[in-house]
């Protein structure tokens, strides 16, 4: 971080100080002293996106943004040119006329990158698994053709900046010349490469059409039941972890997303998915009208446009059970069902008292669980997953040990010599810093240990990959307490605020049969020692709170998960089709 920090510094100062300096040894003129300045320029503006991307975004903001800072630099060049070769000099007016004819070029290059863009990766409508080849959309160009809109070829003016302030200071005053007729030659030839590439895509700037295809598409697909996930990016996981579910149910499934970039980072599904980024397009997609049941992962503003479409009944299924506030949210009353795994869900909403009837909740299982195996792994040195939540919106929510716990959990399970898995949550750092920073400690301490350790911080392996791998779990009220529970594994809450047990049991029940581990980690070494038991003091009371967290094991939870869909759809389909019958009959009576 401290290595960072003084690079991005010294970017910064770089960037400040050449550019005052440009003028100065222009006017002066001192044309070797700007050769180096200039250099010195161009490197500051190529490294400062990289290490000071917020000061990139305020220059912007305050009109010094990266092409007003080639214009200033290519300005230079010609002060420079004019002091040594004066007005007069053909040379100095050819200069002039190729730094001008190659802003324009430029222009018109980003220009069609632009609108490629738009054409292209800017569509209306997204999808996967949905047939799109009547659209003939065309493979994308070359990157280098695209990417920054053009920002790249603004550094192709490095040839007559340089060869101007080269050749003035040596005294050959055609290399400017030649530098940009290169360049201008250079921009010339990726607008002529781009010009096919624009041709074929021209045929996507019809929205209307495009959003028209892949309606009918979906209506020949007729689904009857929708996944709906609005979010950051970041938290693509709590709709991918439903995917493989949807896709066993016997109705017709689909995942209707609505941020462009979430069509990428959602997992793999044979399921067909639509991203529709706009509300209005959203509310007027017919192919959404056959669905009789929506099912919500999260609690978001965007659940609005698809919860004012008619026909259908909205289930909120959340992205994991568990006793953080998130699962008893008095948003969640909107919805015309609540779906939970067991009786502790259905207990959460009666003690909140948030506006949540009871019978609006069923008890449908965790039907993702089924992989989580129930055997020990076995080896000679025992396997931990530390899994710590996040710090969470506000601090309200605040349940993650990372910034207080976490580096000394990891030093202690370290010196206890057992091998230890970190996985984090996706949005670890997101909002406290403190996090981000006590995250990045516990990756080092990790690494520097080597060994067998494992650092999981991407999608893969999965978290119940881990749960397999552990015999034993380290984490946060979280629900990944909960969905350890179907493995019968030992399981340790963290108990961040250092709460009575007794307090601490009541106020969050997923944690009654876990190992509590304070602030201090006193508990620790007996919590270690407990491994080596075949059935250690827990395994009974985690017996009895996996049936009442997770629900009871028959019908297994794939089952009563499809059962209740199935009903569902049916209560929706016979309501939908009753208004229809009376729309009918008052559309009779309003022609006698």
């Amino acid at each position: 971080m401290q290595a960072s920090s003084w690079r991005g510094r010294a970017t910064s100062a770089a960037l400040f100080l050449s550019y005052p300096l440009l003028m100065v040894t222009a006017l002066w003129p001192l044309p070797w002293a700007f050769v180096v300045v200039a250099a010195v320029s161009y490197l500051a503006d190529n490294q400062v996106p990289r290490v000071t991307p917020a000061l990139n975004e305020i220059l912007s903001k305050v009109h010094l943004g990266v092409t007003l800072r080639f214009v200033i630099r290519e300005t230079a060049t010609l002060l420079l040119a004019v002091r040594v070769l004066g007005a007069d000099s053909s040379w100095f007016i050819a200069l002039a006329a190729g730094m001008f004819l190659l802003h324009g070029a430029r222009s018109v290059q980003t220009t069609l990158a632009f609108y490629l863009n738009r054409w292209v990766n800017v569509l209306p409508v997204v999808t996967r698994n949905v047939d799109l080849t009547a659209l003939r959309i065309p493979p994308p160009p070359p990157a280098a053709l695209v990417s920054y809109k053009g920002a790249r070829l603004l550094y192709l003016d490095i040839l007559p900046v340089g060869g101007a302030a080269v050749g003035v200071a040596a005294g050959v005053s055609w290399l400017g010349v030649a530098g940009a007729a290169i360049a201008l030659a250079a921009c010339a030839g990726s607008i002529v490469a781009l010009l096919p590439h624009f041709r074929r895509a021209a045929v996507l700037r019809d929205r209307d059409r495009v959003i028209e295809h892949v309606d009918e598409q979906v209506r020949a697909y007729d689904p009857e039941v929708a996944l709906y996930f609005s979010g950051s990016l970041d938290s693509a996981y709590q709709a991918s972890m439903w995917l493989n579910t949807l896709a066993r149910i016997e109705r017709r499934a689909i995942v209707v997303l609505r941020e462009r970039g979430m069509v990428d980072k959602l997992g793999p599904t044979t399921l067909p998915v639509v991203c529709i980024p706009s509300g209005t397009d959203l509310m007027n997609f017919r192919g959404l009208d056959s669905i009789r049941v929506t099912l919500f992962a999260s609690n978001v503003g965007k659940n609005i446009h698809m919860l004012r479409l008619p026909g259908h009944r909205s289930v909120f299924i959340g992205h994991g059970d568990s006793d953080k506030e998130a699962s008893f949210n008095p948003f969640t009353k909107v919805y015309d069902k609540v779906w939970v795994a067991g009786q502790a869900g259905r207990d959460r909403y009666i003690k909140a008292n948030v506006g949540v009837r009871d019978e609006d909740v069923d008890e449908v299982g965790r039907p993702q669980l089924a992989g989580i195996s129930t055997t020990r792994p076995g080896g000679s040195q025992q396997t931990v997953l530390y899994a710590p939540t996040w710090e969470g919106w506000q601090d309200d929510l605040f349940h993650t040990s990372i910034i207080t716990m976490g580096p000394k959990i990891v030093k202690a399970l370290l010196k206890s010599g057992v091998r230890v898995i970190y996985k984090p949550h996706p949005l670890t750092g997101h909002r406290d810093p403190a996090a981000g920073s006590a995250h990045r400690k516990v990756m080092s301490l990790l690494a520097a240990a080597g060994g067998n350790h494992r650092t999981v911080t991407g999608p893969e392996p999965h978290l119940y990959e881990c749960f397999n791998e552990a015999d034993l779990l380290i984490s946060d009220i979280s629900s990944v307490v909960a969905d350890f529970l179907a493995s019968g594994k030992p399981y340790v809450v963290t108990n961040v605020a250092g709460r009575p047990d007794e307090e601490f049991k009541e106020r969050y029940p997923s944690a009654d049969a876990a190992y509590l581990l304070g602030p201090a980690l006193r508990e620790l070494p007996e919590i270690i020692a407990e491994l080596g038991r075949d059935e250690d003091a827990m395994a009974g009371a985690r017996r009895k709170l996996k049936t009442y967290l997770l629900g009871p094991d028959q019908p297994d939870a794939m089952t009563r998960f499809n059962a209740a869909v199935n009903a569902l759809y049916d209560q929706a389909a016979e309501r939908a089709a009753a208004a229809a019958s009376s729309q009918a009959t008052d559309q009779v009576e309003s022609r006698k």
